[in-house]
């Protein structure tokens, strides 16, 4: 689809003449010739460009280009007829994308209207790289959860504002049960692909505001806030059972399970977010020492151990 370009001008034949040519030039020209039709236009419509003029009645092209870069995603165009009034490093800090001094030729504007286009395009692209960029940097690429620098650093966010606010604040720490045996058996690339769906599991379990990372290896994390360590615990288990009660079909036909132990625990104000991160792993190995497919769970006071199905 071409562009959307809106054009303010108060001299009518300049208007008619401006929007007819952008037909013919496949774009989709709408033409007014007030401020105020304009800025409501720009509230109801998706335009990409504004052609405006500086002057015009009730209100300065300048100060309509500013209201517009405020609150619309478009690029503006000034034209002027008043050269000595008016100059290109105005119009560039009001927020212009470029300015033409009438009389011009259509095919300048034309020019400078793919310019504005193309680089429009540009800094879309350059937006979507920059965004994978810090998605790629953040997360996992493997089990698409957030990787461990992450986690460090949401992990402190959490325990601040919950040392701030009073509110309870969980973290699992969950390990996948004889993962090499898995790995030794299926193949590495089938372990992968366990990794890959563990993920998916993990996510679905969790609400908008959890968060859960890979660790490294094969240890995940989940961080839960606002939640004491019994809810935790239901959290936990959900992901147990769901973990436990799939089936990985392997290159070799054969079908594979898999299990994981889980530990939960509760944050205990002041204590470092190191020591947080050591009761978490500790909680988890203890369910390894339980026999595996367990849960652990230690809240601010106390601990105890879930008992799930036979440890595989």
């Amino acid at each position: 689809m071409e562009s959307r370009i809106l054009i303010v001008e108060d001299d009518t034949i300049l208007l008619n003449f401006l929007s007819d040519y952008l037909e013919i030039a496949g774009f989709q020209p709408t033409a007014v010739t007030s401020a105020e039709t304009a800025l409501k236009l720009l509230d109801e419509n998706g335009f990409e460009i504004v052609i405006l003029d500086i002057v015009l009645p009730g209100m300065s092209g300048l100060d309509m280009t500013a209201s517009i870069k405020k609150k619309c995603d478009v690029d503006v165009i000034l034209m002027t007829g008043y050269q000595d009034d008016h100059s290109y490093e105005m119009a560039i800090k009001s927020g212009a994308s470029d300015f033409i001094i009438k009389p011009f030729r259509a095919e300048e504007l034309l020019l400078r209207i793919k310019r504005v286009i193309r680089e429009r395009e540009l800094n879309k692209e350059r937006g979507r790289i920059m965004e994978k960029m810090k998605k790629l940097a953040t997360t996992d690429g493997l089990t698409k959860l957030f990787n461990s620098r992450q986690f460090y650093n949401q992990l402190q966010l959490e325990v601040e504002r919950t040392i701030r606010y009073a509110h309870p604040l969980s973290l699992l720490f969950i390990d996948i049960d004889q993962f090499k045996v898995y790995n030794d058996r299926y193949g590495h690339l089938e372990g992968d692909k366990v990794l890959a769906r563990l993920g998916e599991i993990i996510k679905s379990c969790l609400r908008r505001m959890d968060s859960a990372y890979r660790y490294g290896g094969e240890e995940l994390t989940v961080i839960l806030p606002e939640t004491p360590a019994d809810e935790a615990g239901v959290v936990a288990e959900r992901i147990r059972s769901g973990i436990e009660n799939e089936l990985f079909m392997t290159g070799s036909e054969m079908t594979g399970k898999i299990t994981v132990s889980i530990g939960v625990t509760e944050y205990r104000p002041p204590e470092p977010v190191a020591e947080f991160i050591n009761r978490s792993d500790r909680a988890m190995y203890e369910s390894k020492v339980q026999g595996r497919n367990r849960i652990s769970i230690h809240t601010a006071q106390i601990s105890s151990t879930q008992e799930q199905s036979r440890p595989h």
